[in-house]
């Protein structure tokens, strides 16, 4: 046997025991982080409140479930493939799912699972970062257009159902405050459609000395967004539809999940408790992780449900989220050990 075929050898052993190594460490940060994430959920609780639905209403909730994450990934394929056909669909489903459980398991507002769009993207399609990047951008704000346009009915329908019923002068600021916040993403999406770009302006360094890779694929990828957005018009419109038909599945499922509980309450309360639901994931919390049965507890308690059945709902929502974070775990581990 020659000393290159030994070597050949050699390598490749070394090659499997690196990949080993690294799946088992993946993995287990993977299997900590599920389990910091489910050791408060009330997993029995859970099971008993699913044990008193009918198999059909589960059925139910799975079908919308699965309808809305196909919206969602929908929106980012038709951005992603205005440049680049040849990326198929069904891959991106469970990029979306991986991308969920990283935002669902940890802190934050349910960001951050961005990078591994990017990396995805990047290594398993051969797309820059910097055009990657600059998808996983439009993607974003195509998403906070939608979700703030629905947060601003559920504004409407909390002041009309008078859930914030004391304090005036508070609710006026804090009103005026949402305003400001729902209008930042179509600002900023005006602002690229003009050619201008605020995140450059903001990350980059105003002297002439040298740019970080980080500072200058950020501003490689703002430019293309703005590049896209006024190349790909037809494109981010049928983004933008997809996105509102995710929110209408949204919607739909919080319906049915309230009409299989036995609550009744009418439309306009339930945009408003929906709108709860929506700001409690934006506290810097693994999946919302108490602020969202508070939100539920006392907005469906204005309306006259019972704090049992408020948790019943959340339960059922933790249900749901729990089975596609588990998925997209699998996925993401299975996807970053390749």
């Amino acid at each position: 046997m020659s000393p290159r075929f030994d070597s050949v050898t050699t390598q490749e052993q070394k090659t499997r025991r690196n990949g080993s190594l690294r799946a088992f460490v993946i993995y287990s940060i993977l299997a900590v982080l599920l389990y910091f994430a489910l050791r408060n959920a009330p997993l029995i609780d859970i099971w008993n409140t699913l044990g008193n639905l009918k198999l059909w209403q589960i059925g139910s909730i799975l079908l919308i479930n699965a309808f809305v994450i196909v919206c969602i990934t929908a929106r980012w394929w038709i951005i992603v493939r205005a440049e680049n056909p040849s990326v198929p669909f069904l891959s991106l489903i469970g990029y979306r799912l991986s991308v969920f459980a990283v935002s669902y398991f940890t802190f934050g507002p349910q960001v951050g699972g961005e990078p591994l769009q990017v990396l995805y993207l990047r290594r398993n399609h051969g797309i820059t970062f910097a055009r990657a990047t600059s998808a996983v951008i439009m993607d974003k704000l195509i998403e906070f257009l939608v979700n703030f346009v629905l947060i601003g009915v559920g504004a409407w329908a909390i002041v009309r159902v008078g859930l914030f019923s004391g304090g005036g002068g508070r609710l006026t600021l804090s009103l005026i405050g949402l305003g400001i916040l729902l209008a930042t993403p179509l600002v900023y999406a005006i602002l690229l459609y003009m050619g201008r770009h605020p995140m450059s302006a903001i990350v980059n360094p105003r002297s002439n000395q040298k740019k970080s890779k980080t500072i200058r694929v950020i501003l490689a990828a703002e430019q293309m967004a703005s590049i896209f957005s006024r190349r790909h018009v037809r494109s981010m419109f049928l983004a933008i539809l997809v996105s509102l038909a995710a929110i209408v599945g949204i919607a739909v499922e919080y319906f049915l999940m309230v009409g299989f509980l036995g609550m009744n309450i009418s439309v306009i309360q339930m945009f408003a408790a929906l709108t709860a639901m929506q700001i409690a994931f934006l506290i810097p919390l693994p999946g919302g992780l108490g602020a969202l049965e508070a939100s539920q507890v006392f907005a469906l308690g204005a309306f006259g449900q019972s704090a049992s059945a408020a948790i019943s709902l959340t339960l059922l929502m933790r249900a749901r989220d729990i089975l596609n974070g588990g998925i997209g775990l699998l996925l993401a581990g299975r996807g970053v050990t390749k």
